[in-house]
């Protein structure tokens, strides 16, 4: 087996590993509008300097509503659905409103339907498996790259905690070294520690105390 052979089987080896674990769905050209700079804004479709602003001034953004509410008086509905099919703000899969589920590229209310019929979700692998009971695989990693299942905070593991988009194993360590949480309170103090409160908020979206 030649080197290249090898190292391109470990690496599909690292990604189903890394989707087992993730429970923030895998983003492939969908880009996070808390995370990028103005320039990659700019080169997205119908950004003006005025849409990036606008992006930029909402951060955190920290639902898909909050991100349509940034850019409703600047682009058209017809705008703004080409731009979410490179930029969006993804999911709470168990939260989500009948609203903000429609605001993924290409839903319909049936696929909404089904999206809350299964609720809660506790993995992305029943997310997978039951929507996968109406589109085919390829449509089922299109409409995961829009969600996410809230992480347990107590509990996730290093590999599902690095699946929250910007995460870093240096944060990763702070999470787990403050358990048990028994608040919300305490993790925004004990984190807070080390980023603002701005990013404090946008961690704490991805997560759920149970």
């Amino acid at each position: 087996m030649s080197r290249l052979s090898s190292m391109l089987i470990a690496s599909l080896c690292l990604l189903a590993a890394f989707r087992a674990h993730a429970q923030v769905g895998t983003r492939e050209n969908l880009v996070d509008p808390n995370l990028v700079d103005a320039a990659v804004l700019r080169s997205l479709p119908h950004v003006t300097d005025a849409v990036a602003d606008a992006i930029m001034e909402a951060r955190p953004v920290l639902s898909a509503l909050d991100l349509e509410a940034a850019l409703s008086e600047l682009l058209n509905e017809e705008q703004r659905a080409a731009l979410y099919e490179r930029l969006f703000r993804q999911i709470n899969l168990n939260e989500a409103d009948r609203r903000e589920i429609m605001l993924i590229p290409g839903m319909t209310s049936r696929m909404a339907r089904e999206f809350e019929e299964y609720r809660p979700y506790t993995s992305l692998t029943q997310f997978r498996r039951e929507i996968g009971k109406y589109v085919d695989e390829a449509e089922v990693s299109r409409l995961e790259q829009y969600v996410f299942v809230p992480l347990k905070l107590n509990s996730a593991s290093a590999e599902d905690l690095m699946t929250i988009p910007g995460m870093t194993r240096r944060m990763v360590r702070e999470f787990e070294e403050y358990r048990p949480y028994t608040s919300m309170e305490q993790f925004r103090r004990e984190i807070g520690k080390y980023v603002d409160a701005s990013e404090v908020a946008r961690l704490e979206s991805y997560v759920v105390l149970e």
